[in-house]
């Protein structure tokens, strides 16, 4: 009984592990619908209305756009490179402040008084202009870290290719012993047979006792 008890507890632990990350998942998928959404809509105040709410649409606009980005370049560069973790972690903390900024802009897009409207979006521009650097130079410096590396490792491997290059031109005939010389063939090709007076006289000789040679 307990160990059928132990087993019930696992796959209820694992149901509501499961059950968890389905609801993160759809809260993710809603924020970013969400988000999209509202892109558009300011995307539209800020193209089609010429006053305070568009040039407010404008300033959240390229603030969420910049941040965005650099979200999108540092997760792609920390999935190969773990010192960017340090740069997501600054990130964070922009978002944060670019989550409180963007609050008092939308509270300063239904402001009815246009006097405090053209007072306080100055200060918020200003900011919203130094969050934006930030997460540029942010953006900026892990692309040009993936650049340099990617060239480092170009150069390495064009070397590497190179010596292998030299490597398969790299051959030789076997050299034995029956090599037969350059000037070998010179010699056989000025060599003559003998004629046949030469073969009888050479047989004469042969067949000739001692005593008549002398």
């Amino acid at each position: 009984m307990e160990a059928v008890g132990i087993l019930i507890a696992l796959v209820g632990c694992i149901v509501l592990v499961l059950g968890t990350l389905v609801v993160l998942g759809a809260v993710r998928a809603a924020r970013a619908v969400s988000a999209k959404a509202e892109n558009v809509a300011l995307k539209a105040r800020a193209y089609t209305n010429p006053g305070a709410p568009g040039r407010i649409a404008s300033v959240r606009l390229r603030l969420r756009n910049s941040l965005a980005g650099t979200r999108q370049a540092l997760d792609a560069a920390a999935a190969q490179d773990a010192q960017v973790g340090e740069s997501l972690a600054l990130l964070k903390r922009l978002d944060e402040l670019a989550a409180d900024l963007d609050g008092q802009l939308r509270v300063l897009e239904h402001e009815p008084d246009a006097a405090r409207v053209d007072a306080k979006l100055p200060e918020l521009r200003e900011r919203a202009g130094r969050i934006t650097h930030a997460a540029e130079e942010l953006r900026w410096a892990v692309q040009d870290r993936q650049h340099r590396f990617a060239d480092d490792e170009l150069a390495r491997l064009s070397a590497e290719c190179s010596q292998e290059a030299d490597a398969l031109r790299h051959w030789s005939e076997p050299v034995t012993a029956e090599e037969v010389s350059p000037e070998e063939p010179k010699r056989l090709g000025a060599a003559r047979w003998p004629s046949a007076e030469e073969v009888l006289g050479l047989v004469d000789r042969i067949r000739k006792p001692s005593g008549e040679a002398r």
